[in-house]
């Protein structure tokens, strides 16, 4: 799950449907991609970058570790 990306969007009042819209992605595969079951392309990542240019791209898509 990508926890800054989610805090961020949150943060600026951006909705996973603006989101979605933003990228030209459905919601579900918005939501799939934040929470890290599908990958980021690397136009999405610099268009959410481009949306969120106060971050650097690595804070944005730090991945939070799993506990196995």
């Amino acid at each position: 799950m990508y926890k800054n990306l989610v805090e961020i969007l949150r943060k600026k009042g951006v909705t996973n449907k603006a989101y979605a819209e933003f990228l030209g992605i459905s919601e579900k595969t918005a939501w799939n991609k934040i929470q890290g079951r599908t990958e980021f392309t690397l136009g999405e990542a610099q268009k959410t970058c481009l949306l969120l240019s106060e971050y650097k791209m690595d804070y944005i898509f730090a991945v939070e570790a799993q506990v196995a």
